[in-house]
């Protein structure tokens, strides 16, 4: 059964070069170490998808809706359909001056920042750097090892995974409640630091409106905790004594003997 635009999966895949062999990313940690592409900084675990909805690349989105759960596949993709072909009028001579103190540093292979583009320096020399504004891997074919893992079927198992997706592995801090048609959420106090959270709210607002259509309102919760407060103790109960249990008799005080 083929996967329908819109459709919520998880997905593990590979991707390289297909003349070279360079790894380039995947999703799994022992994949990444077997290609020498390990990071420890990242989260390795199954990516969310949502199938035709341009989260991946064009060319493998349109694969993916031919797929079924459970199916792995080699995908290739042709420069078009990967990161386009190179574009000779996309590189640029730049004075090393405008480097600043990086000028004499400068080395080819370097990724630089001019005028906010990022490009790759090709050339130095004559007191210029030639800077190429293209995609590293432009021009390149790309084959992605394609595995969907599973589909989300319900509306919690999607706003969980929406939620997740957002806040790139402190996800299950926030928790949620679904009631007739609305969502509250709520976000923990050592999350409300988190670069551009607003945005992030603004994210998963839109996400869920349009995957979990049966929600109506969204509402979102900053939690603050008192961990100074001092919980109050709870009183035992007094036992109750039963209405037909006999009454303790009165002891007669004893008489006092004389000499």
């Amino acid at each position: 059964m083929t996967l329908e635009k819109g459709t919520l999966i998880f997905a593990n895949y590979t991707a390289r070069v297909k003349d070279t062999g360079e790894a380039i990313e995947t999703t799994t940690e022992d994949e990444a170490k077997k290609l020498n592409i390990y990071d420890a900084t990242k989260k390795y675990e199954p990516r969310l998808v949502a199938v035709g909805e341009g989260w991946l690349l064009s060319g493998l989105d349109d694969e993916i809706k031919k797929m079924g759960v459970g199916e792995k596949k080699e995908v290739e993709l042709s420069p078009e359909k990967a990161f386009g072909q190179r574009d000779p009028t996309q590189t640029r001579m730049v004075p090393l001056r405008k480097f600043g103190e990086r000028e004499h540093e400068l080395e080819v292979g370097d990724s630089v920042e001019v005028d906010n583009r990022f490009g790759i320096v090709r050339f130095i020399g004559s007191g210029r750097a030639q800077v190429d504004f293209n995609h590293r891997l432009a021009g390149k074919s790309i084959v992605y090892d394609f595995e969907v893992l599973s589909q989300l079927g319900s509306n919690e198992d999607k706003i969980r995974a929406l939620v997740d997706r957002r806040f790139a592995g402190e996800g299950a801090k926030v928790t949620f409640t679904l009631t007739n048609g609305e969502l509250a959420v709520s976000i923990p106090e050592d999350l409300f630091l988190v670069e551009g959270l607003q945005i992030i709210k603004r994210g998963i607002s839109s996400d869920v409106f349009k995957f979990v259509p049966e929600v109506s309102a969204l509402t979102f919760a900053e939690k603050f905790v008192n961990e100074k407060a001092v919980p109050k103790k709870e009183e035992q109960p007094k036992a109750e004594t039963p209405p037909d249990a006999p009454k303790p008799r009165k002891r007669r005080a004893a008489p006092v003997q004389t000499a």
